[in-house]
């Protein structure tokens, strides 16, 4: 018997959060135990210090307070404030609710006991109790669980609930225990609580936690359960999206994560609500391009109408691979902010020409100007450039606006660091520093979350709190004299979310697609909505804050735990240019050749589709025709492998319905091939012992299924129906026809004889190919020779041979087994049956000394080539170990114009130099000149030489060559059909004395570069190898353009020069070697002058890329005529010099670098041997140097 009491208590809202481990669950089943418990971390309790700084604040901690007055259970208010704290996500609440249950004979209850129902928030509740546990033997288990009908519950429901269960004593309502946890209760997860709520043996006769009594007194006592309904604003608050559908409940689909692409994905969304940007996509003209697939405007187009009409997350597969990205590739996670603006860059060069070429422009590009600004005199030096993106410091500033300001900051130069205004004014009092012109549309804002660590000598990750707004007015930040006449207020639109540390994380973006509308969160294929707070407050970064409003410790110093997920990237929209950016964009909007192809790949998707559904309907049929066996040149009767537009040899493919007749099946092969239906006859067939297929008997009844015969076929190995078709060479004169085997009685039985059927083939060893003849019937008492009349009329030879002509023959009885045939014996003696298959060769009487029908052959000659086969028997043990293999030039060290791909059909068993020979004749070079490399399985690309083994014991073939022995053909990491070859200047023999040298030239400064593999002697120096280069790229000589010089580098920094006389032996294998022509400047400086390294970097010094040099400093000189210098010396021209930025490097890491302005003079700022000049402009390299990760986009 039990009792309960309901008490409904109004709640108000709560401002704090919390964050609660979830807790685990029940499932509303006997024979389901949920996961153990997870016990909550004691609560803390904080008293908030006044404000005023004057007052002791006294810290009283939760072991050292006494309190007068115990937490009762029974005081409900009380105990909802202690056991329902304040939840992280800040959700509104809807109704509270209190419910008690009063339970009596605790110990004579079932296994499984429900208390009352009780309702909250407008659904049914109540209590589930499993007094002896569920199945667990030392514990209690508590639920709560809804109170619908197992037929009543809604399909779609879900109820967003925080709870706790408190069980507590009615005498003393002091002693009580208690959990909390919170859950989205759906038709599926219909119960959630605690399955090691408490040990029974805590329960029952000893005091409970140091009381009177113990918590179950005379077995009986309460369960309160208290319900907190709260709202889920975007329907997926606890949600564990298991079978969530993006499309259905937000109406937009996420993007598929290939590996490490979630950075990719989070722009690609970014940009793809960006909606004028989407509709300038679809304006660029892709229709003719010669390589579709390769374009990656085409498909950037296909990917955003995709995600504008799929109803699930879209691939980007297409892309990266127009990208020109492998596998390794897909699995570098790199920075956002870098492959916006490369793809910028693309996406430009693809729109130039046409009408909308200024649209990316227009909606991306602001302007800024860098000044000095001299103070007491109307003098100022400024330079207007263009930016596509804003970078902001994250460090040292504690909102976005304290970043804009700190971006515009103002350096003064005075005293000793005066300026030079000419010599009008001299040195000049001066103010330095940037300014914007204008904004974009769009405005991209990357916060520098990642600076380098000089202490690591590695990235750090900033992880500072950092407010942005909602909204905020740029004109604060504009020049004087910019464009008022339009409001500069921006409004957020994107928030791309980078979470974790500087080495890993993982990327997604809270977007806002529309003018007025919901933020949406995209996270790879998951699109859900978001409220404010998850956008703002919990991407600001800095420590976590536990619902108290203190900061959440961590580790042994009990330092702020700081949150790893931050703001990365943030996109605002002009808001006076709303409409214009987020423009609607149609289906008509997409290039209408780009619908009807998506509209012929749906066709041809729900195509395949029906035909999977229908699949069991429809079996297979694969049916070998005398025309089909004609083609065939390998062993057996044909390759089931094979397919007919691959190979015409290969079998004839029928889909037929299961419950077709096999008199259907015959009407329709006859029809195929133009044959009379009562001409045709099927054979069904068997796999032998030997691992052969022939034909074992005709199918005589035409009246079961295809099915039936299908099952009936005794040990089939493939799932289709294997069949020969015969057709009746003969027929009588009512027309049916006339088979000389198994014919058809009267009664319906096959009339075996003794005939049999035999397959003929031709070996040509004058073609050297094998090829089907056709078939045959011969009787079992006949002998072999009488074969040789058939065989002559088959082949329409004539009667009769020429007198020195013999004709061999051999059964071909499995690929590695072929025997002769002796002349006298009868086909019974043989051993031959239906089925069989008999090779034949025309041969002189002089090459085979045994005649006809010999058992053994002495075709082999010393002096005849090793893939020149004399008689059958040779050539099929060349078909037992053929291999075709691929031969491709070496990407770094062949020209493949010069030489192009290639494939050959090659014996596994020739040699190392057979195959040099093989090779050299198809490309015309000596095969002494040629190496081979290994073809890397996972890439593609070449891997290690492959080096000639000169020991006769060891016998090295082709075969071994492509499957190592020590792999024995499994796990391999090489490609086992395919070679890289390369044509060298000089024999393999020679080269063994020569040392490789890759040498980067550069022929007009570091704008043109060239990689070349030198070969020098290794007794030679840097001398001889620059001899050598000089031939290779066919240079003029020294005496008549100059001399040169090879110096190295490191990680893109001038390292040394390499004097002349320095031995190539010493040269290190990693080092990167350079060669140029000495400048005629430096010539007439000889050692008079000042020298310093140059390099290339991008922002930041650390990211430096190109190629470093070394140039002649003088005394005096303006930095802007040194510039005119550095433009020749460079090779850049025009708008590409014009960008770059200069700057003095200096040592010290921690020193910024000192841009140059026009009026500077370098030789002065100059401090230390040490200092560098840096060349500050983007890297537009699209190769990986070194093997790293550099982005590129190809397509």
């Amino acid at each position: 018997m039990t009792d309960y009491t309901s008490i409904s208590v109004s709640a108000p809202l709560v401002a704090a959060f919390a964050n609660l481990d979830l807790q685990d669950g029940a499932p509303n089943s006997e024979a389901t135990s949920p996961a153990p418990m997870a016990v909550d971390a004691p609560e803390e309790h904080v008293i908030e210090p006044n404000q005023t700084e004057s007052e002791q604040v006294a810290i009283i901690s939760p072991d050292s307070m006494e309190t007068d007055t115990p937490l009762l259970a029974s005081d409900y208010e009380a105990m909802k404030a202690h056991v329902l704290p304040p939840l992280a996500e800040e959700p509104r609440i809807l109704e509270d609710q209190v419910h008690t249950w009063e339970v009596q004979n605790w110990r004579s209850m079932n296994k499984k006991e429900h208390g009352p129902i009780f309702h909250a928030g407008g659904n049914p509740w109540r209590i589930l109790l499993f007094p002896s546990g569920n199945n667990v033997a030392d514990h209690c288990s508590i639920y709560l669980e809804h109170g619908f009908e197992a037929n009543q519950i809604p399909e779609d429901w879900s109820c967003c609930v925080q709870f706790s269960l408190v069980l507590w004593n009615r005498n003393n309502p002091s002693l009580f225990c208690h959990h909390s946890a919170h859950h989205r209760f759906t038709k599926v997860e219909s119960d959630w609580g605690f399955t090691r709520f408490l040990e029974l043996r805590k329960m029952f006769n000893v005091p409970w936690d140091n009381g009177d009594r113990p918590l179950v007194e005379n077995d009986c006592v309460n369960i309160s359960a208290y319900v907190r309904v709260v709202e889920d604003e975007t329907g997926v608050l606890w949600h564990n999206l298991i079978n969530y559908d993006s499309k259905k409940e937000t109406g937009y689909v996420g993007l598929k994560n290939q590996g490490a692409t979630c950075y990719l994905n989070s722009l690609l969304q970014s940009l793809y609500f960006t909606n004028a940007f989407r509709k300038a996509i679809y304006s660029i003209p892709t229709e003719h391009d010669a390589d579709i697939r390769k374009n990656s405007a085409y498909t950037l187009q296909r990917l955003f109408y995709q995600l504008q009409h799929s109803n699930t997350a879209v691939a980007t597969n297409e892309l990266t691979k127009s990208f020109g990205w492998e596998t390794q590739e897909i699995f570098v996670q790199h920075d956002v902010q870098e492959l916006m603006r490369k793809l910028m860059e693309r996406m430009e060069e693809k729109m130039k020409g046409t009408p909308h070429e200024k649209s990316l422009p227009d909606l991306f590009s602001g302007k800024t100007k860098t000044y000095i600004s001299c103070i007491n005199v109307p003098y100022e030096s400024s330079r207007i450039e263009e930016f596509w993106d804003i970078q902001l410091n994250v460090s040292g500033n504690k909102d976005l606006l304290e970043s804009f300001q700190d971006w515009i900051q103002v350096e003064r130069l005075d005293g000793d660091n005066q300026y030079f205004a000419g010599d009008e004014y001299k040195l000049q009092d001066a103010n330095k520093g940037m300014i914007f012109m204008s904004f974009p549309d769009v405005l991209h804002l990357h916060l520098k979350r990642f600076l380098y660590d000089v202490q690591r000598d590695g990235m750090l990750k900033i992880n500072d709190r950092h407010e942005f707004p909602e909204e905020f007015d740029a004109s604060p930040y504009l020049d004087k004299d910019a464009d008022r006449s339009e409001p500069w207020i921006y409004q957020l639109h994107g928030v791309l979310v980078h979470s974790g540390d500087s080495y890993t994380g993982h990327y997604y973006a809270f977007l806002k697609p529309e003018k007025d509308g919901w933020w949406y969160k995209f996270d790879d294929d998951k699109v859900t909505r978001a409220t404010k707070r998850e956008v703002f407050e919990e991407n600001f970064g800095g420590p976590y804050k536990l619902p108290n409003g203190q900061l959440r410790p961590y580790g042994p110093r009990k330092t702020p735990l700081m949150r790893p997920n931050n703001a990365y990237m943030l996109v605002y929209f002009r808001k006076s240019r709303l409409d214009k950016i987020l423009c609607p964009v149609t289906k008509d909007d997409a290039p209408a050749h780009l619908q009807r192809k998506f509209e012929e790949e749906y066709a041809a998707q729900e195509a395949r589709r029906r035909e999977r559904e229908e699949q069991h309907l429809y079996l297979g049929v694969k049916a070998i025709t005398e025309e089909t066996f004609r083609k065939h040149g390998g062993t057996d009767l044909t390759n089931f492998e094979a397919t007919q537009d691959q190979d015409p040899a290969a079998p004839k493919y029928y889909r037929v319905l299961r419950t077709s007749t096999v008199q259907e099946l015959v009407e329709r092969i006859a029809a195929d091939i133009g044959q009379d239906p009562k001409r045709v006859r099927l054979w069904i067939l068997v796999n032998r012992q030997n691992k052969t297929i022939r034909p074992d008997q005709p199918i005589m009844d035409l009246s079961p299924t295809v099915e039936e015969t299908y099952r009936k076929a005794a040990a089939h190995r493939d799932q289709a129906l294997r069949v020969w078709v015969e057709v009746a060479e003969e027929v009588n004169p009512d027309g049916s026809p006339v088979w000389p085997a198994y014919a058809p009685s009267p009664n319906g039985t096959a009339i075996k004889n003794d005939l049999i059927l035999l397959f003929l083939k031709w070996f040509d060893a004058d073609a050297q190919c094998l090829r089907g003849i056709g078939h045959i019937y011969m009787s079992k008492e006949k002998k072999v020779e009488e074969l040789v009349p058939v065989i002559m009329k088959k082949m329409g030879w004539g009667e009769k041979l020429p007198s020195d002509e013999k004709i061999q023959m051999w059964e071909e009885i499995k690929p590695s087994m072929i025997e002769g045939l002796k002349a006298r014996n009868t086909l019974k003696q043989a051993e031959l049956q239906d089925g069989d298959i008999i090779c034949f060769q025309r041969v002189h009487e002089k090459k085979s000394k045994l005649g006809l029908g010999g058992d053994k052959q002495n075709s082999e000659e010393a002096s005849k080539p090793f893939d020149r086969y004399e008689d059958a028997r040779e050539y099929y043990s060349y078909l037992l170990h053929k291999r075709v293999v691929r031969f491709f030039p070496h990407p770094q060290k062949c020209d493949e114009k010069t030489y192009p791909r290639f494939e050959l059909a090659l014996d596994g068993r020739i040699s190392y130099d057979r195959l040099s020979e093989k090779v050299g004749e198809k490309l015309g070079v000596e095969p002494t000149h040629i190496r081979f490399y290994t073809v890397n399985a996972a890439s593609g690309n070449p891997r290690t030489a492959v080096k000639r083994n000169n020991n006769p014991n060891q016998n090295q073939t082709l075969q071994s060559i492509l499957i190592p022995p020590q792999y024995g053909g499994l796990s391999m990491t090489q490609r086992n059909d395919a070679l890289f070859f390369e044509v060298l200047e000089m024999s393999l023999a020679e080269l063994d004395f020569r040392k490789s040298i890759r040498v980067t030239l550069l022929s007009d400064g570091i704008a043109k570069e060239e990689q070349y593999d030198v070969l020098v002697h290794k007794a030679g120096n840097v001398g001889d190898l620059i001899e050598c280069l000089i031939k290779k790229a066919k240079l003029p000589s020294e005496e008549e353009a100059g001399p040169m010089r090879v110096y190295e580098t490191s990680h893109h920094r001038w390292t040394r020069e390499l004097p002349r006389d320095y031995a190539v032996i010493s040269i290190n294998d990693y080092s990167t070697l350079v060669a140029e022509r000495i400048p005629q400047e430096e010539l007439e400086a000889k050692d008079n002058g000042l020298f310093i390294p140059v390099f290339s970097f991008q922002g930041e010094p650390n990211r430096a890329h190109g190629i470093p040099f070394r140039f002649l400093v003088k005394e005096g000189e303006k930095f802007a005529d040194t510039k005119k210098r550095l433009e020749k010396r460079t090779g850049f021209k025009g708008k590409s010099f014009e960008k770059i930025k200069f700057a003095v490097v200096h040592r010290q890491h921690s020193l910024k670098p000192q841009y140059l302005n026009d009026d500077d003079i370098l030789w002065d700022l100059l401090t230390t041997e040490a200092d560098c000049l840096g060349m500050d402009y983007p890297d537009r390299s699209r190769s990986l140097r070194n093997g790293g990760g550099d982005l590129f986009l190809r397509g």
